[in-house]
């Protein structure tokens, strides 16, 4: 008799489970994503001159969240029904995904931070690294209670979420996203979001040119205006945010600290 490969299942855990919600979630949404190549050669050289280590997912989120508080239809989003609306905050809530491995399982974390385009890039870095070394429970608390619940109670409550013009709504799901997978050598140009728009790039190449892709929602924006806000997010990479890498590097002036300090 022909024999068969053996085949096993395991239960998905709370963290998986709470992936696919939101993927299925996600897939209902039509998403679509614009590339622009970006000239970051001089960002790049500041970066490197910079004495303190500044990550490139900070420096994205900074300029990012510039670009969504100077665009209100980033931070809009859609409410179906038989009267459709857009709803629009006046917050600003960046929703970054953070790979963290516990116990030898990978996990998939939301962290979510309240005006990134207001706050240095020390303290933007400093919570990046804080979502990644400090404990599970004090940086995603609202995560691991989603994760608890049973499959169709989280589904409701992230349903609710995302049809809710609620003002906490951009605290619980974000006004937008960023995910990277750079610092592996690989770029997730289409991943899943429930925020209007998402944000991701690719690795630097040797000629300093970084693909970087905005994933947005069809029924809230159009191809244009992510294009533009493609083009607005390199203006503040190359003269912003190069500035403000260039004063981190600025050595002291009569005894005082520099703006590093």
């Amino acid at each position: 008799m022909a024999s068969f490969p053996l085949v096993t299942t395991t239960a998905c855990d709370g963290n998986r489970s709470c992936i696919a919600d939101v993927a299925l979630l996600a897939g209902k949404i039509p998403l679509f994503p614009v590339d622009r190549h970006c000239n970051l050669a001089e960002l790049a050289a500041a970066r490197s001159a910079c004495p303190h280590r500044i990550g490139w997912a900070a420096i994205f989120l900074k300029a990012y969240g510039k670009v969504v508080r100077q665009t209100p239809a980033l931070r809009s989003w859609f409410l179906p029904g038989f009267r459709p609306r857009l709803a629009t905050t006046e917050q600003n809530v960046a929703t970054l995904a953070i790979n963290r491995l516990e116990e030898g399982i990978e996990r998939l974390c939301w962290a979510r931070l309240d005006r990134p385009d207001e706050r240095p890039l020390a303290d933007l870095q400093q919570f990046i690294d804080d979502c990644g070394q400090k404990p599970l429970a004090e940086m995603f608390k609202r995560q691991l209670e989603l994760e608890m619940l049973p499959g169709w109670l989280r589904r409701t409550v992230l349903r609710w979420n995302l049809r809710s013009a609620s003002a906490k709504r951009a605290a619980r799901l974000g006004t937008f996203s960023l995910s990277t997978l750079a610092g592996l050598g690989a770029t997730n140009r289409f991943h899943p979001t429930l925020c209007t728009s998402s944000l991701t790039y690719g690795p630097l190449e040797p000629d300093g040119r970084c693909r970087v892709t905005l994933i947005a929602d069809h029924r809230v924006v159009d191809g244009a205006l992510v294009a533009r806000s493609l083009i607005r997010l390199e203006e503040l990479l190359r003269q912003e945010l190069v500035s403000e890498l260039r004063q981190l590097a600025a050595p002291a002036a009569d005894g005082l600290p520099s703006a590093a300090a």
